[in-house]
């Protein structure tokens, strides 16, 4: 079941364009990648989700009905444009928050104290937000965005800003909810995060849907097909081929490295069969298609909306 369906949304601003017949689904438990250059359209997609504005045209479905202000409630949204009041208290402030979201005094008092002692920050509960650093500040704000269980939990760059060491907590947080059932939309520029965290993911850019479906399926369908080569030879870099094209070529001490596209209507036995004669193959192995790659592949041509 999926938990989201923007179905054939537009949105015109008089004659511009943010978004243009966009249609989306998000699973149900699952983490789904809303993905894009800046002005594609994404910040517009999810503030929609959000009923913050409302489409030209299209609707969105929550849960299997049409999207209502109840079910806005059911919706934690972290914004990348973070957002607290600089002279309130910190307790003051997420209790006013979760309040919100249709929490009792009781309940978010409980669950919120739960959250700071999670996150190791129950010391800042009566000090003013002013006074933290802005990774403490988006702890605050992460929390007050999960305290009240949302259903969908839509994260616009929920890790802009940290450090290492908090990137890795927040990224366990991420994933934990998605195993107690919370479905995820993750609004992020990070293609390393893309590939460890997304199970679906939706490409737009100017305002189109370029591609959508399974992250290994986008993968399979639009990464490139490579190798990897580690070598020997007295040549200055690995000689071209029939079979294969050179991607990139680096010289590591004593050993040459090459990653090489397979070219169409070959395989990686075509491609060593024409290079045993050429160079001392020391390793060979395909390579996983990257995100960042396939990103900039699709991105960067005019490609149609494709559904896998």
């Amino acid at each position: 079941m999926n938990i989201i369906e923007c179905k054939d949304i537009t949105k015109r601003f008089g004659q511009f364009a943010a978004l243009d017949n966009v249609s989306i689904e998000v699973p149900e438990g699952k983490i789904f990648g809303l993905l894009g250059p800046n002005g594609a359209g994404k910040t517009t997609l999810i503030r929609i989700i959000n009923q913050i504005t409302i489409p030209t045209e299209g609707t969105v479905i929550f849960n299997g009905r049409p999207m209502t202000e109840e079910a806005v409630r059911q919706i934690g949204y972290l914004p990348e444009e973070r957002g607290l009041y600089k002279k309130m208290k910190v307790g003051e402030q997420a209790m006013y928050l979760a309040r919100l979201k249709g929490m009792t005094s009781a309940e978010a008092s409980k669950a919120l104290r739960e959250w700071f002692v999670k996150f190791g920050i129950q010391s800042w509960w009566d000090k003013k937000v002013e006074d933290l650093s802005k990774g403490m500040a988006q702890k605050v704000q992460f929390i007050t965005t999960v305290v009240h269980r949302p259903r969908l939990l839509i994260l616009d760059e929920p890790f802009s800003g940290f450090d290492p060491v908090n990137v890795q907590v927040i990224r366990e947080e991420i994933l934990r909810l998605r195993d107690e059932g919370t479905s995820i939309i993750l609004s992020t520029h990070n293609m390393e995060s893309v590939e460890e965290l997304c199970d679906n993911i939706a490409l737009i850019n100017k305002a189109k849907l370029v591609v959508t479906g399974g992250t290994d399926e986008v993968r399979r369908r639009w990464g490139s097909d490579q190798v990897e080569l580690l070598y020997k030879t007295d040549l200055e870099r690995v000689p071209a081929g029939r079979s294969y094209s050179i991607y990139l070529d680096d010289q590591q001490k004593n050993e040459r490295r090459a990653v090489l596209d397979i070219n169409e209507g070959f395989t990686s036995k075509d491609v060593i069969g024409e290079l045993n004669d050429e160079v001392e193959i020391i390793s060979f192995r395909r390579l996983i298609p990257r995100m960042n790659d396939i990103f900039i592949k699709l991105v960067g041509g005019e490609k149609q909306e494709e559904k896998l």
